[in-house]
Parts: C-alpha cells; sequence; structure tokens
C-alpha cells in the first residue's frame, strides 16, 4: 500500500483549515450580537430586580426631572431654567422600599425618604436649599419603548417651594442659572427683592393666588397649600364639591362601625393625593364625584378596594 505523499497531506490539511475558517466566520455573523451587552446589563441589571430599580440612579434621575418640571410648571417659568438647575442639583433617598411589583406591566412601586440637595447661589422662600418629603413613585417601561414612564405621589412637599426658587447673593444674571460658589466664611444675603419678579408669582407659602370670595370650602382657605386645595378654594363650583363631600364623610363617620370609620379614614389619604396631583379642575372634580361614590359604596358595603 502506497503511503500519500506530503504533498496530498499537506494539500489535504489546508482545505480542513480553511473549511474551519469558513465555518467560524459564517457561524459568528449568524450571531452577531451575541458579545453585546444587553439593556438589562449595561443598567447592572436593575430591570430584572424590582428593589434595585426603586434605589437605581437612572429612577433618582427621573425624580429629579420629574420634580423641576411640575415646579416649573407650577411656576409658570421658563422649563429651560428649571432643568438647567436640575442638572446642577442632587437628589439623595434614605431607605428605598419596594411596595408592590406588576409582572405583566413591568411596574415597580417604591416608597421612600427623599432629599433634593440645591446647588450654591440658589434657595426656596426661607432660605432653605435642601428640601425633604416622604414621596412614593412608580415605575413602568413606556409605551414605545423609549425608556421608563415615572408617576410620582406626596411629592407636593418639595414640588410647591421649589417653585419659589430664587438667587440669593447675586441679583445679576440669569436668576435660574446657578451663582458661582461663594469663598469660605463668606456671608450670604438674601436679595432685596425677588429677581424672579418677572416670572408668574410662586405657588408656595403664601398661596400663589387668592381665593375668590365666592369659594368657601370645607376648609379655611387661608392655610391652603396643595395644588388641590388652591384650586378648590379658587372655584366656588369645586367649593361646593368639597362641602358636599366633607358633609357626606362627617354623617357616615358618625353612624359607621370600626371597620367602616377604619376604611373612611385609610381611603381619605389616598383620595387627597389623587386630587392634588390633578392639573386640571375637571380632574379634581371628577375626584370629588368619585370620593363621594366611594363613601356610599362603604357604607352600603358594596366597596371593594382598588
Amino acid at each position: 500500500m502506497r503511503r500519500p505523499s506530503p504533498t496530498v497531506i499537506a494539500s489535504v490539511a489546508g482545505v480542513l483549515v480553511l473549511l474551519l475558517l469558513i465555518y467560524l466566520f459564517v457561524g459568528n455573523r449568524g450571531d452577531a450580537n451575541r458579545d453585546k451587552l444587553s439593556d438589562d446589563q449595561v443598567a447592572g441589571g436593575t430591570a430584572s430586580d424590582p428593589e434595585k430599580r426603586c434605589g437605581s440612579q437612572r429612577t433618582y434621575d427621573l425624580i429629579k426631572r420629574e420634580l423641576f418640571r411640575r415646579a416649573g410648571e407650577l411656576r409658570g417659568s421658563d422649563q429651560g431654567a428649571f432643568d438647567r438647575l436640575a442638572a446642577y442639583s442632587v437628589v439623595r433617598m434614605d431607605a428605598p422600599m419596594l411596595q408592590g411589583h406588576d409582572e405583566d406591566l413591568s411596574r415597580v412601586s417604591c416608597a421612600g425618604a427623599l432629599a433634593l440637595d440645591l446647588p450654591p447661589g440658589v434657595a426656596v422662600v426661607g432660605g432653605r436649599r435642601t428640601l425633604t418629603a416622604n414621596i412614593g413613585y412608580a415605575i413602568q417601561p413606556s409605551a414605545d419603548g423609549n425608556g421608563d414612564v415615572l408617576i410620582l405621589t406626596n411629592a407636593e412637599g418639595i414640588i410647591a417651594p421649589l417653585a419659589t426658587l430664587a438667587r440669593i447673593g447675586s441679583t445679576t444674571g440669569d436668576p435660574l442659572t446657578p451663582a458661582a460658589p461663594a469663598e469660605p466664611g463668606a456671608p450670604v444675603t438674601e436679595p432685596a427683592e425677588d429677581p424672579l419678579a418677572t416670572a408668574a408669582p410662586p405657588a408656595a407659602e403664601p398661596p400663589p393666588q387668592t381665593p375668590r370670595a365666592t369659594a368657601s370650602p370645607s376648609f379655611n382657605c387661608r392655610n391652603a397649600r396643595t395644588r388641590g386645595e388652591i384650586a378648590v378654594c379658587s372655584d366656588a363650583g369645586l367649593a361646593s364639591l368639597d362641602r358636599q363631600m366633607a358633609s357626606q364623610f362627617s354623617a357616615a363617620m358618625s353612624r359607621a362601625d370600626a371597620g367602616e370609620r377604619g376604611l373612611l379614614q385609610s381611603t381619605r389619604g389616598r383620595f387627597l393625593s389623587y386630587r392634588d396631583s390633578c392639573r386640571t379642575d375637571s380632574c379634581i372634580a371628577d375626584a370629588y364625584r368619585g370620593r363621594i361614590r366611594e363613601i356610599q359604596d362603604i357604607m352600603a358595603g358594596r366597596w371593594q378596594g382598588r
């Protein structure tokens, strides 16, 4: 039997190597994304961990942008100026907690103690530069797939003061652009007048608008602070709904048993939070009508928790 010549062996080996190279090249092209990081991996795996989503930096950035957006809207000022200030501010969250997880919607509900640190050179009414509140927030993917959507609740304690931002120290230049930090030990003084006087009056303490005399809700409008309270004090129709709801609530509490009183009280906070998040009078009116029906359902024994 003749042994293959070295030339034949070399040719066969070359063909095998060529086939192997072709296989590796074509196979890798068929799996071009194999070595790419997924969006979840890029985000540090937070998308698949509800608790991490509550405490991720990406979520905190969403919260910060939403706080400044709503403050700018409340003030009626240039939103771009508030956006610039947001970039220089810092959000801190103490003990973020997972409240719920809807796997179908990929929605995560959270709560935590929020602190917003303003940049040097600006402060809210009273000279505060750090604002705090116990807030609730929910995150879920947007319908168009471009990032997350944030729903923020119980944040009026930050948003209302934030709308009163003013420069401290110097009053020259853009009042909503952070001033250069003062020299160490240099005194910080309040301006003689509001450098943002060209903007709409701020919605804070005292309330930004004087309620009309025809508006007489169940509470004292001199103490109105939230968006919902201010709106009710400014509209006779909403004030009438408030009186009707308050009268119904009082009557229900007087005849309710222990279980019914517990439901009436526990659902009250949710109603107030929803009312104060409304951006139109029609939304507030619907909130009152819904609360009136809710009280009726609780007393009739047909209320189902939502």
